[in-house]
């Protein structure tokens, strides 16, 4: 399995090995001991599943604060996403920076955002599967968001982002700069 790292520290892009033939292939898409080895020991409680119909959906920038802040591992079983993560740990040297990746299901990588970050995708086609476990259970009364443009952060979303997909909640979210404290 390759591993990718980033000039930020804690996000991680994974890369399993497929073995394939003319039937279709088989991939270990998650190892306990590989990914403590890489990332750090993490206990999963959830996986989540985040259908998308249309090409251009974002979801994000989402969080969830101590004590029920959450890393996600992500991956695409089908279609792809642009992914990003944005490091909010207050005292990080790149407090406000972000990690943006490609996840295909074709390629088949997972994308491990630790607590402490903002997370948010755009499908890049139709009819998109998204799946990540995480590390805590979903808290809507620690549950915050970010806005998706917010030009602080200066992402560079893929043309194919389609406003009117937006959640009511991400249409309001507040800028980072206006959040308070939170990592």
């Amino acid at each position: 399995m390759r591993i990718e790292r980033f000039e930020i520290e804690g996000p991680l892009l994974f890369f399993p090995k497929r073995h394939g033939d003319e039937r279709g292939f088989f991939v270990e898409t998650f190892r306990q001991d590989v990914f403590e080895r890489e990332a750090g020991v993490y206990r999963f409680v959830q996986d989540n599943h985040s259908f998308s119909a249309r090409k251009g959906t974002l979801r994000g920038l989402h969080y969830q604060a101590p004590p029920a802040a959450q890393g996600k591992l992500v991956r695409v079983t089908c279609g792809a996403v642009f992914d990003v993560a944005v490091d909010i740990r207050h005292g990080s040297p790149t407090f406000g920076r972000h990690v943006a990746v490609t996840i295909d299901a074709g390629e088949g990588q997972v994308f491990w955002i630790p607590p402490g970050f903002l997370h948010g995708f755009c499908t890049l086609g139709e009819n998109t599967d998204f799946l990540y476990k995480v590390t805590d259970y979903y808290s809507p009364e620690h549950d915050g968001s970010v806005c998706w443009n917010d030009p602080d952060l200066a992402i560079e979303w893929p043309s194919a982002v389609d406003e009117a997909t937006l959640s009511g909640k991400d249409r309001v979210a507040p800028r980072l700069r206006d959040l308070p404290r939170i990592f």
